[in-house]
């Protein structure tokens, strides 16, 4: 008897669907007008500024120029990144309520070749209080990116756990959204409330907005409830749920300390690795 095909059965990824071998993207002749991405979700502790850190990284490491907005008060990125707090650094708070603030004094170059970065502060905190009786509010951050849109090719926003006013700014001038999400079942719940937002979002102020994919983060394959959640996920989202899944490791912690990504830290590593394949994932979702 023969193996009835058995062999011939594709492999399966950690989503249930098949894996497949994603293209290399070209190499770019010149770089911009950049896609502007918000990393969003109003859950804590999900991965967000892990995320934006390595993605950014690999997206650099594909040839891309990438920069990279603190948006969230407490600063993680801007710290995962290993630049520290300087009283007299430009910060995005300074850029959103200070007319005569540039984005270009705001820019860092961080040990990342072609990755950049707009830090943040606790002043940010006061920011959404103070934006409240702005005319245009929910456009103030876009109207601070603007000018530096041409030289790169993401701009990729990380946001604080919450849905006020600076996530709808972020959202306000952002093409495309990337929600990562932790393989429980809470985050279940909180996806649909995410959900509707970005929706309202794009039918008021920003008719361009899509959510690129959500990205299912400290995956530990070992417990059934994380793949019951998952298996939930791809069915309720479908192809919104990226291919690439971020397993649960001791890596990322260890790089937020060495203020450093990944795919500096740890090379060869399992969550390099799944990094560089979300990045090619991101160039391939959103051209």
């Amino acid at each position: 008897m023969g193996d009835n095909g058995l062999f011939d059965k594709p492999e399966m990824g950690l989503t249930g669907r098949p894996k497949r071998e994603l293209p290399q993207p070209p190499a770019l002749d010149r770089h911009g007008p950049a896609k502007i991405i918000s990393m969003v979700n109003q859950k804590g502790g999900v991965g967000k500024t892990t995320t934006t850190i390595n993605l950014g990284a690999c997206l650099a490491e594909q040839g891309r120029k990438v920069l990279l907005v603190d948006l969230d008060p407490q600063g993680a990125l801007s710290a995962g990144l290993g630049v520290g707090h300087d009283e007299e650094l430009t910060t995005v708070y300074d850029l959103m309520l200070d007319n005569t603030s540039s984005i270009h004094s705001a820019i860092r170059h961080t040990n990342v070749s072609g990755l950049d970065l707009v830090t943040a502060n606790i002043d940010l905190s006061a920011a959404e209080i103070q934006l409240v009786n702005e005319v245009g509010r929910e456009q103030t951050l876009g109207r601070a990116l603007r000018p530096v849109r041409r030289d790169y090719d993401y701009i990729i926003i990380d946001c604080g756990p919450s849905l006020g006013l600076l996530a709808v700014n972020a959202l306000a001038c952002s093409h495309g959204v990337i929600i990562p999400m932790e393989c429980e079942f809470f985050s279940l719940r909180g996806l649909a409330l995410l959900t509707d937002t970005v929706e309202k979002v794009r039918d008021r102020i920003n008719f361009d907005l899509e959510i690129v994919g959500i990205l299912v983060t400290m995956f530990d394959r070992r417990t059934t409830h994380a793949r019951e959640v998952m298996d939930r996920v791809v069915e309720v989202f479908g192809d919104r749920v990226f291919d690439t899944v971020i397993t649960r490791t001791v890596r990322f912690p260890e790089t937020s300390v060495a203020g450093e990504p990944i795919t500096t830290w740890a090379p060869s590593s399992q969550g390099a690795a799944q990094y560089r394949n979300l990045a090619l994932e991101v160039i391939e979702r959103t051209g």
